[in-house]
């Protein structure tokens, strides 16, 4: 399933300098798990960051839906890295602003349908909350609970579809505009992005052909290049730091 000429793509990638190495979290470090706490990344992939961030030139950014504090948390990473959550409303550190009122109202509203759906989660992030599905056995069941939580709230509000989920943003921020925001920040030759999910598409899109995208799993996406999974991840990324040293 990995693409053709992905090898070759990372070898041009790995000849330029300065470089940005940006990636989400789950499904693509970690294998997804029902219980997102028990989302622990694949093995290898903390000694290959670290040898990644260790290269001359290279910034290693994790860039995911979590809140900062989970990501750390669940992960267990430690590193040089850059850090950007909730979507990129956490850049480097906490969500700033007194968007927690809104949150807490939009909890409000989704919480009774949640509660009303067997298996069905809701998720309480600092700039979003998330309505879970994928523990709902009847699934034309939790299909129409993603339905009517779209229906149920402000339409004003970001609204970022994924995997047996819907999460809803009290910010406007995604993926694409954090990937941009480091690629100018850094001033970078080139970037790689890796996701596996629908709001990973943003980051791909705002990378044109200069940059290397890379899908995680199946679906439909914009990126260039694809693996199977995390597995494959730790593989790619081992590739890369070898053609850095």
């Amino acid at each position: 399933m990995t693409s053709p000429g992905l090898d070759e793509a990372l070898t041009a990638f790995a000849a330029r300098r300065p470089l940005l190495v940006a990636t989400d979290y789950d499904g693509v470090l970690a294998p997804l798990r029902d219980d997102p706490s028990a989302a622990v990344p694949q093995p290898g992939v903390a000694e290959v960051l670290s040898r990644l961030a260790a290269a001359d030139g290279v910034t290693v950014a994790l860039i995911s839906g979590r809140g900062l504090d989970d990501l750390r948390r669940t992960s267990g990473l430690q590193g040089a890295f850059r850090w950007v959550g909730s979507h990129g409303a956490e850049f480097d550190g906490p969500l700033a602003g007194a968007d927690a009122g809104r949150r807490d109202e939009l909890a409000g509203v989704l919480r009774p349908l949640v509660e009303g759906t067997p298996g069905a989660r809701l998720e309480v992030k600092p700039a979003s909350v998330a309505v879970h599905v994928r523990q709902v056995a009847d699934r034309v069941r939790a299909a129409g609970l993603l339905e009517q939580a779209r229906q149920a709230v402000d339409p004003s509000l970001t609204l970022k579809p994924g995997k047996d989920v819907l999460e809803v943003a009290v910010t406007d921020a995604h993926k694409g505009a954090a990937v941009q925001r480091l690629v100018e920040e850094l001033d970078v030759a080139a970037a790689l992005y890796l996701g596996d999910d629908v709001t990973d598409e943003d980051a791909f899109r705002v990378l044109g052909p200069d940059h290397l995208t890379v899908k995680v799993g199946e679906g439909e996406t914009v990126a260039r290049h694809r693996v199977p999974g995390p597995e494959a991840v730790v593989g790619l990324l081992g590739a890369l730091a070898d053609r850095l040293g």
